[in-house]
């Protein structure tokens, strides 16, 4: 791959993954998966004295027994070179084809490579690739050309690599598996295909639909689009076309946005999901309550248009943190139960649509919802938590059976306390102010990381009476009752209906919904930005919008806290471009109440 030695890998490493997960430092590929995956890569190609422990070597000794092991370059269309990765069984039976486009980072194919080898000793041939532009200069997974994000080229290029696989592989059936950028293109290429060759997609951490996974509600999810810019492996100059920089340009500094949307919505499985239905493609879907890069509530949208075989696992956590670890390197015995689950299912899927295996996937409920944070953990070492319980999961039909009903709270003035109350009656006549353009203690969680803890049983913990009251607002209920030990099942998206009036003539409000225990401490259950423009200074604007879906169990005698601030680091702010705090107002009026409308089911 480098220049550089190839390094050792010990249980150290392999718990570091099943532990941390995939993310290092920064917004980075973890080091313990790159060594992982460069030290299998060196050792399959038979270089001598590579460091691995047992249950690594005995499956590259089974690979390299089975299969052959190529790395070519397939050529696009246009003549660019991409780099792929290549296991082709020995053998004369046919067997399936599963390809992989690597995920958005600057490795390429490299970080997964476990799970080549894993689907090899499935039985399936595989084929890896890096999409055009993507990865460092000098590395053998590295592509040629510039990054189309998920466009035309990507189709075309998807489309190629079923022409090497079926020349190269004779395939009995052909599968696409991708986590993150690769599982949008997944689906991109196989509702493209001219001659409609996938059978079915594994579609891990996906997304639905790409403009408002990034731009939503007025809102640009500027941290997510910065930190794609910077993964890619290379300057922006360099990894995209003049045309793409100036749109990236162009939502970075709040200009053209309607280029930008349509650019991101052509790149969008939603905005195809007819000719997905008219093929039949067979359809699994992954994704995570708290995802930061593509969030929920587009995925769900997608996936109830869809009307193929489907599946939708919905995690706790963030981007990549569920599946993560069983792509890298999961071996058996680390660390806690379930954690092999994600994987493991997406892995059955293709048994079942591609190698024919008679197992349950037929009789899988479309839908299967994990509980946030409803695992048990004991401390270790380090004051972490570790699960000994996996989360409780929920079966559903579709998506419309998780939630059954829901309920009003209505917003109060101030109280007793200073914050606002959370009640069952509307009231109306009173105004609220807070000091906007600040960043405050109630954020949604650090890109990727904090999720990513939630996964491995560290939710974030906030403490309410420290968050800063000038800059925010805070309502809240009394301790809530229930029968046994939830007071409330929240199943489904909440919605806030609020009247604002700003200084200027835009302002940006964020809801985040917290569970607030007897102690005072919290977790936060979801939230969402919202941003009003065009505003008349000083003059009352009616604001709804839908929070994302959660599912979420309140204890019996916690409290619901809905706080809304102006800022968070993941999001555009309105006043960004002002010298100064400007002053935001909620009220509630009369016929226009502000309320928390809360799933339940």
């Amino acid at each position: 791959m480098t220049s550089g030695p190839t390094p050792s890998v010990t249980e150290a490493t392999l718990t570091d993954i099943a532990t941390n997960g995939i993310w290092g430092p920064g917004h980075s590929v973890s080091q313990a998966v790159v060594d992982v995956s460069q030290a299998l890569l060196a050792a399959v190609q038979g270089e001598e004295g590579v460091e691995l422990p047992p249950e690594l070597s005995q499956l590259v000794a089974e690979v390299r027994r089975i299969a052959r092991i190529e790395s070519p370059r397939i050529t696009a269309a246009d003549g660019i070179q991409l780099s792929a990765f290549t296991i082709k069984l020995k053998d004369d039976t046919p067997h399936p084809v599963v390809i992989v486009p690597a995920g958005w980072n600057p490795f390429g194919w490299l970080p997964f490579l476990y799970a080549y080898f894993k689907l090899a000793q499935r039985g399936y041939h595989v084929l890896a690739y890096s999409p055009r532009g993507m990865g460092i200069d000098g590395w053998l997974s590295t592509s040629e050309g510039f990054i189309d994000v998920a466009g035309p080229n990507d189709w075309s290029d998807g489309s190629m690599v079923i022409d090497y696989a079926q020349e190269y592989f004779t395939p009995s059936r052909i599968g696409f598996l991708g986590e993150s950028y690769g599982s949008g293109i997944s689906q991109l290429v196989a509702a493209h295909d001219p001659a409609g060759r996938v059978d079915t997609v594994v579609a891990l951490s996906t997304w639905g639909n790409l403009a408002t996974s990034l731009y939503n509600n007025g809102t640009r999810h500027l941290e997510t689009v910065q930190a794609l810019i910077d993964f890619t492996g290379g300057p922006l100059e360099e990894k995209f076309d003049e045309g793409t920089q100036q749109l990236l340009k162009d939502f970075l500094s709040d200009r053209n946005l309607d280029e930008v949307v349509a650019f991101l919505t052509k790149r969008s499985p939603a905005a195809y999901v007819d000719q997905t239905n008219a093929r039949g493609i067979p359809t699994f879907i992954s994704n995570t309550w708290h995802e930061t890069l593509f969030p929920v509530n587009p995925v769900v949208d997608l996936f109830e248009r869809l009307t193929v075989p489907k599946r939708l696992n919905l995690w706790i956590g963030d981007h990549g943190a569920p599946e993560g670890p069983g792509l890298a390197g999961l071996v058996p015995g680390l660390p806690f139960p379930g954690l092999a689950v994600p994987t493991r299912e997406a892995y059955e899927w293709l048994d079942h649509h591609l190698l024919g295996v008679d197992n349950d996937v037929p009789n899988w409920p479309a839908v299967n919802s994990q509980s946030m944070f409803t695992y048990q953990t004991v401390t270790i070492p380090g004051g972490t938590k570790l699960i000994t319980v996996p989360a409780r999961r929920e079966t559903y039909a579709s998506w419309r059976e998780v939630t059954t009903g829901s309920e009003a709270w209505h917003l109060t003035g101030t109280g007793d306390t200073g914050d606002g109350s959370l009640t069952d009656k509307p009231t109306v006549g009173w105004s609220r102010d807070f000091a906007a353009g600040a960043l405050t203690s109630s954020v949604a969680g650090e890109l990727l990381k904090t999720g990513q803890q939630e996964w491995f049983g560290n939710p974030k913990p906030y403490e309410l009476a420290k968050f800063e009251r000038d800059q925010l607002l805070v309502w809240s209920t009394d301790p809530l009752t229930g029968s046994g030990e939830v007071a409330r099942r929240i199943r489904g998206t909440a919605n806030v209906q609020l009247t604002v009036r700003s200084s200027t003539d835009a302002a940006t409000v964020i809801a985040y919904l917290y569970d607030v225990a007897p102690d005072g401490t919290a977790r936060i259950i979801t939230h969402e930005p919202y941003t009003a423009t065009d505003l008349t200074p000083k003059v009352n604007s009616t604001i709804s919008w839908d929070l994302q879906a959660a599912a979420y169990d309140l204890p019996v005698g916690h409290r619901l806290a809905l706080v809304v601030n102006s800022r968070d680091p993941l999001y555009s702010y309105s006043g960004s471009d002002l010298p100064a705090l400007t002053t935001t107002t909620v009220s509630s009026v009369s016929g226009s109440e502000a309320r928390l409308e809360l799933p339940l089911g």
